[in-house]
């Protein structure tokens, strides 16, 4: 029997089929990707512009619970690990009363946000147990970009302070977390719709002038807030008077806010379900006689 002997043809056509398989695996992969990221951005909008927080609370759980298994199948994907942070975050924020739940919450939000961010970014990671001095330094060596992921690293970090705030080291990273929104806001003072701002505005509004505060410093940032929203987020009126016309007695500001609240729409692009969230509030802290 008669064998070919492979030629420089046969070689040829052998990388062509190497490079069309490897081809083929690439795109697969990359479609892969592609569909988890986009089942987790789809999952993160139908909470956000849901405009019935029940529907939330007992559906929620089913779609936290989805992106914990995509993730523990896809430990090192990105995308994923801040869609389940922020979805994390949101649930245990803004739908969540049990203090103790709240803690294991952000505790998974927090996580989630510090796989993705130390996988990039782990000279900083190494330093948020340093003296601010130290940490604030090296933030500072980050070149402009990636705005989301240190957006979600300092926003669930915030959160899993606020779920601990008897705890005096928790609070003492507060102004790590200020640094770093203060370094998104220097390349985009408008970032989600402002949002970074509001974080700001209620950081800057817990002390009064003759404690030491700069309540001031956080009425600017509401204000800016409220602007780049284009007065959509409902959220950062309620906010702004809960923690900054209560904390200097301003009456007039604090109804006319809350009132404004009241009267607005709540449907917006990925602020529905907040805005639903904040005509609840705005109703009870009317209601409570702080004056």
């Amino acid at each position: 029997m008669c064998r070919e002997t492979p030629g420089k043809g046969g070689a040829t056509r052998g990388l062509y089929r190497i490079l069309i398989t490897a081809l083929i695996l690439a795109l697969l992969t990359g479609c892969a990707s592609m569909a988890r990221e986009r089942l987790a951005t789809n999952l993160a909008s139908a909470m956000l512009n849901q405009d019935d927080p029940d529907i939330v609370r007992a559906g929620a759980p089913a779609y936290l619970l989805l992106l914990d298994g995509m993730i523990r199948d896809n430990p090192n994907d990105q995308s994923l690990l801040l869609a389940g942070s922020r979805l994390y975050g949101a649930f245990a924020t803004g739908l969540i009363r049990e203090p103790v739940r709240v803690k294991r919450l952000t505790q998974r939000s927090w996580e989630y946000a510090q796989l993705a961010f130390c996988a990039r970014y782990r000279e900083i990671c190494e330093q948020t147990d340093a003296r601010y001095d130290q940490f604030a330094a090296t933030v500072d060596r980050i070149a402009p970009g990636e705005l989301n992921l240190l957006y979600v690293y300092a926003t669930s970090w915030a959160g899993w302070i606020a779920a601990r705030s008897d705890d005096w080291g928790a609070l003492a990273d507060l102004p790590k977390v200020e640094h770093l929104l203060e370094r998104i806001i220097a390349q985009a003072p408008e970032y989600d719709q402002g949002r970074a701002q509001l974080y700001l505005g209620v950081m800057h509004s817990q002390l009064p002038p003759a404690l030491g505060g700069k309540p001031e410093i956080g009425k600017a940032h509401f204000e800016l807030a409220i602007t780049y929203s284009g007065g959509h987020d409902l959220m950062a009126k309620v906010e702004y008077a809960r923690r900054y016309a209560r904390l200097v007695f301003d009456q007039p500001l604090h109804d006319r806010l809350l009132h404004e609240v009241l009267a607005a729409p709540a449907q917006a692009p990925d602020l529905t379900l907040s805005n639903i969230l904040a005509k609840q509030q705005a109703e009870l802290l009317l209601k409570d006689e702080y004056f």
